[in-house]
Formats: structure tokens, C-alpha cells, sequence
């Protein structure tokens, strides 16, 4: 069996190399990030298995692909890119990776609460036209963090806010339970947090998630990270909400379209702090996702499935 990693960047590419090291693995890397899902076939052509970051998988062009039989995505949010349960009826298992970078996207997305309640970005923004921009700030410590959706992510940014001085607070679909934190009920959550934080994988039952009528219920004045995907929120509600004021700041890492298209409503907001989708791009991150990438790989060749 054959590997091929489709849309490699240079920083994923040498850490691929790094890592095959010695190791008596059948894996190419195609060092180009900006494929097309047309060129996919080509690539595959002789590969039971692809590698993939960020580009789309078509179930139709996957089908052309003779010989392929497993898709492994660089990440957990296969279903932005491909419909797993289309490929599986074509005989194309999907393995996604979990728990690779929760430290780091944690850590962005607590900077970016930082960042939103300092009001970094729009100062930062005036100060370089010029203008001594001066920006009331939220003080976090004593305030309360609310995390939406609890796994790994969740956890270690909850131990980081816990280290700030907040208070932290939690629902999750299915019961759970976390030194130093409270679960309780959306609804509470939503009125009584002063930063609400998105940790929701996307599917059917959480596209749309934080609907018009939840961002209402939120706190007035409170601040909204979302490091998990952008079609977890009713971006039309959100952006309404912005402009009231109702949500004082939004920190996004993540979008309904990526990439965040030129002139986008967002851009033209002063109180959202925006970053490229790139919460997880820490080189220690980038090591663990390759590692368990390659362990896939090692499996599949060795067991089959």
C-alpha cells in the first residue's frame, strides 16, 4: 500500500520528513498547498490512502480514484472538506485526528479573550493611522469564563483561565465532570458568562448552534471566541449582535467561508479580532498531528483498515 500527503505547505512537508526519518514507510509528499480537488486523481493514481490538510474531497472525484480506499484529515473537522458517509458507501474509510493541538488552540483562545478585552487590535489598528487610540478595557480576573462543548480543548483552556483568576463554567451535550469547573445548563451559561467560548465539532445538530435567539440570551456587553469552526454560529445574528453591542467583542480563528473573503463584514467591524484559522499552528502541535497521521498509515498498511 501507498500514501500520498495531496497539499503539503512547507512548514507540514518538512515535518513529514522529519518524522518518516528512517522509517520504512511508504509515503510521498506532494509539496503544493494551493491543489485543486480536480487534481486529486493524478495524485492518487497509484495510492490506497491520501493524506490531507485543507483540501476538498468530493465524494464524486474520490470515486474516480481507482485504487483509494482511506482518507486520513490532518485534524478532526473532516466534514468541512468531505462527507464521510458518501465515501464510506464508495468503500473510502475517513480518520481524523483528535487531541493534537489542544494546547495550542486553547492558548489562542485565550488570547484572543485577552485580545478582545483589551481592545488590542482596534488600538493597534489606530495607532498605526496615527491616532493615539485610547480603549476601555474588561478586567478578567473575577469574571467568568463559559465553555461551550467540553473535550480536550476545553479542559486545558479552562486550567489557564482558572490560573487568571476567572471563574469557569461549562455545558456539554453529554454529562461531565472537571476538577474546578461547573456545569450547568445552556441557558445559564449564556446569561451569566462574561466570555463565552465555542468547543462544538461540527455536524447536523451543531451548524447554526449559537443561533440568533441563544446570542440573545447571552449577556449583554459579554465577548465570543470561537476557535472551533464558523458554522457553529448564525454569522448574520452575530454580526448583528456586534453592531448593537449586545456582544462587545468577537475573537474568531474560524469562519463560515475560509478564506475570509476580501471586504467581508467581519473586517469592517472595529470590535472583532480576527486570525486565520490558526489556532493549532504551533510546531509542537504540527509534531503530534503528523505523528498520528503516520500511525495511521502504519496501521492501515499493517492491519488493513
Amino acid at each position: 500500500m501507498r500514501a500520498v500527503f495531496v497539499d503539503a505547505n512547507d512548514t507540514l512537508a518538512a515535518v513529514t520528513e522529519k518524522l518518516l526519518g528512517a522509517a520504512n514507510l511508504p509515503v510521498s509528499i506532494n509539496r503544493n498547498p494551493s491543489i485543486k480537488p480536480d487534481d486529486l486523481p493524478d495524485l492518487l493514481a497509484d495510492a490506497e490512502i491520501m493524506i490531507v490538510d485543507h483540501t476538498a474531497v468530493p465524494t464524486a472525484i474520490a470515486g474516480t480514484c481507482a485504487r483509494l480506499k482511506h482518507v486520513v484529515f490532518l485534524g478532526t473537522g473532516a466534514r468541512s472538506y468531505m462527507n464521510p458517509e458518501e465515501l464510506a458507501e464508495r468503500g473510502i474509510s475517513v480518520h481524523t485526528i483528535k487531541g493534537y493541538g489542544d494546547t495550542a488552540v486553547a492558548e489562542c483562545a485565550i488570547a484572543l479573550m485577552w485580545a478582545s478585552a483589551r481592545n488590542f487590535g482596534e488600538m493597534d489598528r489606530g495607532m498605526r493611522e496615527g491616532n493615539w487610540l485610547r480603549r476601555d478595557a474588561m478586567q478578567l480576573t473575577g469574571k467568568t469564563l463559559g465553555l461551550i462543548g467540553f473535550g480536550g480543548i476545553a479542559a486545558e483552556a479552562a486550567r489557564m483561565a482558572a490560573g487568571c483568576g476567572m471563574k469557569v463554567i461549562a455545558w456539554n451535550r453529554t454529562p461531565k465532570t472537571h476538577p474546578g469547573v461547573a456545569f450547568v445548563s445552556l441557558e445559564k451559561l449564556l446569561a451569566e458568562s462574561h466570555v463565552v467560548s465555542l468547543h462544538l465539532l461540527l455536524n447536523d445538530e451543531t451548524k447554526g448552534f449559537l443561533s440568533r435567539e441563544r446570542i440573545a440570551q447571552m449577556r449583554k456587553g459579554s465577548i465570543l471566541i470561537n476557535t472551533a469552526r464558523g458554522a457553529v454560529v448564525d454569522e448574520d445574528a452575530m454580526l448583528e449582535a456586534l453592531r448593537s453591542g449586545h456582544i462587545a467583542h468577537a475573537g474568531l480563528d474560524v469562519f463560515t467561508v475560509e478564506p475570509l473573503p476580501a471586504g467581508h463584514a467581519l473586517t469592517k467591524l472595529p470590535n472583532v479580532t480576527l486570525s486565520a484559522h490558526s489556532a493549532f499552528r504551533t510546531p509542537e502541535a504540527s509534531d503530534n498531528l503528523i505523528g498520528a497521521a503516520l500511525d495511521h498509515c502504519r496501521r492501515i498498511i499493517a492491519t488493513g483498515k
